[in-house]
Protein backbone atom coordinates (compact mmCIF):
# COMPACT_ATOMS: atom_id res chain seq x y z
CA UNK A 1 0.00 0.00 0.00
CA UNK A 2 1.32 3.34 -1.18
CA UNK A 3 1.10 5.79 1.66
CA UNK A 4 2.54 9.50 1.66
CA UNK A 5 2.88 11.29 5.31
CA UNK A 6 3.09 15.09 4.98
CA UNK A 7 4.86 17.14 8.02
CA UNK A 8 6.09 20.00 9.22
CA UNK A 9 3.60 22.81 9.17
CA UNK A 10 2.68 25.49 11.18
CA UNK A 11 1.99 28.73 12.31
CA UNK A 12 5.08 31.51 11.45
CA UNK A 13 5.01 34.66 10.85
CA UNK A 14 5.64 36.69 7.80
CA UNK A 15 9.24 36.55 6.12
CA UNK A 16 10.18 32.95 8.10
CA UNK A 17 10.59 30.10 7.05
CA UNK A 18 9.11 26.19 7.15
CA UNK A 19 10.02 23.16 5.85
CA UNK A 20 7.52 20.33 4.81
CA UNK A 21 8.52 16.61 4.75
CA UNK A 22 6.88 14.06 2.94
CA UNK A 23 7.30 10.48 4.09
CA UNK A 24 6.80 7.75 0.91
CA UNK A 25 6.38 4.41 2.01
CA UNK A 26 4.94 1.42 -0.21
CA UNK A 27 6.10 3.14 -3.42
CA UNK A 28 8.12 1.13 -5.88
CA UNK A 29 9.33 2.81 -9.03
CA UNK A 30 12.22 3.37 -10.81
CA UNK A 31 10.26 6.67 -13.07
CA UNK A 32 8.07 8.36 -10.49
CA UNK A 33 7.42 12.28 -9.81
CA UNK A 34 6.36 13.86 -6.23
CA UNK A 35 4.39 16.55 -6.56
CA UNK A 36 3.83 19.75 -3.61
CA UNK A 37 0.36 21.35 -3.85
CA UNK A 38 -1.61 23.65 -1.72
CA UNK A 39 -5.11 24.57 -1.40
CA UNK A 40 -5.95 27.68 0.23
CA UNK A 41 -9.50 28.62 1.64
CA UNK A 42 -12.23 28.91 -0.83
CA UNK A 43 -9.98 28.24 -3.68
CA UNK A 44 -8.72 25.05 -5.63
CA UNK A 45 -5.38 23.03 -5.43
CA UNK A 46 -2.40 24.50 -6.82
CA UNK A 47 0.92 22.79 -7.76
CA UNK A 48 3.50 24.61 -7.03
CA UNK A 49 6.92 22.01 -7.45
CA UNK A 50 7.86 18.44 -7.98
CA UNK A 51 10.86 16.32 -8.68
CA UNK A 52 11.15 13.29 -10.83
CA UNK A 53 13.05 10.37 -10.19
CA UNK A 54 15.91 11.77 -12.00
CA UNK A 55 16.06 14.66 -9.44
CA UNK A 56 15.15 17.33 -11.55
CA UNK A 57 12.96 19.64 -9.77
CA UNK A 58 10.22 21.92 -11.26
CA UNK A 59 8.68 25.22 -9.93
CA UNK A 60 5.76 27.12 -10.87
CA UNK A 61 6.46 31.02 -10.99
CA UNK A 62 4.87 32.44 -7.45
CA UNK A 63 7.22 30.63 -5.65
CA UNK A 64 10.27 30.29 -7.83
CA UNK A 65 13.49 32.13 -5.62
CA UNK A 66 11.21 31.11 -2.48
CA UNK A 67 10.79 27.47 -2.22
CA UNK A 68 12.98 24.40 -2.85
CA UNK A 69 11.96 20.78 -3.31
CA UNK A 70 14.88 18.48 -2.59
CA UNK A 71 14.61 14.55 -2.31
CA UNK A 72 16.63 12.41 0.47
CA UNK A 73 16.49 8.73 -1.09
CA UNK A 74 17.88 7.00 2.00
CA UNK A 75 15.13 8.25 4.33
CA UNK A 76 12.27 7.86 1.13
CA UNK A 77 11.64 11.88 1.48
CA UNK A 78 11.03 14.59 -0.19
CA UNK A 79 11.48 18.05 0.90
CA UNK A 80 9.78 21.27 0.54
CA UNK A 81 12.23 24.28 2.32
CA UNK A 82 9.59 27.52 2.34
CA UNK A 83 11.71 30.83 2.61
CA UNK A 84 10.29 34.41 2.82
CA UNK A 85 6.71 33.36 3.40
CA UNK A 86 4.07 35.48 3.41
CA UNK A 87 0.44 35.38 4.50
CA UNK A 88 -0.76 34.51 1.02
CA UNK A 89 1.00 31.56 1.06
CA UNK A 90 -1.49 30.12 3.97
CA UNK A 91 -3.20 26.81 2.66
CA UNK A 92 -3.27 23.23 3.33
CA UNK A 93 -0.08 21.66 1.93
CA UNK A 94 -0.24 18.13 0.45
CA UNK A 95 2.34 16.10 -1.23
CA UNK A 96 1.06 13.52 -4.13
CA UNK A 97 3.02 10.79 -6.05
CA UNK A 98 2.59 8.78 -9.15
CA UNK A 99 4.84 6.77 -11.67
CA UNK A 100 5.76 8.52 -14.62
CA UNK A 101 7.54 6.58 -17.73
CA UNK A 102 9.98 8.52 -18.77
CA UNK A 103 10.52 10.80 -16.01
CA UNK A 104 8.34 13.28 -16.49
CA UNK A 105 7.00 16.02 -13.75
CA UNK A 106 3.45 17.65 -13.61
CA UNK A 107 2.06 20.34 -11.93
CA UNK A 108 -1.36 19.55 -12.16
CA UNK A 109 -3.46 17.43 -9.71
CA UNK A 110 -4.89 15.10 -12.13
CA UNK A 111 -1.61 13.89 -12.55
CA UNK A 112 -1.16 11.88 -9.71
CA UNK A 113 -2.38 9.15 -7.85
CA UNK A 114 -1.44 9.16 -4.17
CA UNK A 115 -1.47 11.69 -2.06
CA UNK A 116 -1.04 12.53 1.60
CA UNK A 117 -3.24 14.30 4.34
CA UNK A 118 -2.39 17.46 4.38
CA UNK A 119 -0.55 19.87 6.88
CA UNK A 120 -1.69 23.57 7.29
CA UNK A 121 0.90 26.16 6.70
CA UNK A 122 -0.63 29.74 8.44
CA UNK A 123 1.89 32.79 7.82
CA UNK A 124 1.00 35.62 9.83
CA UNK A 125 1.46 38.70 8.94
Amino acid sequence: EVQLQASGGGLVQAGGSLRLSCAVSGFTSDDYAIGWFRQAPGKGRVGLSCINSRGSPYYTDSIKGRFTISSDSTKNTIYLQMNSLKPDDTAVYYCAADRKPGGGCYLFDLEYEYWGQGTQVTVSS
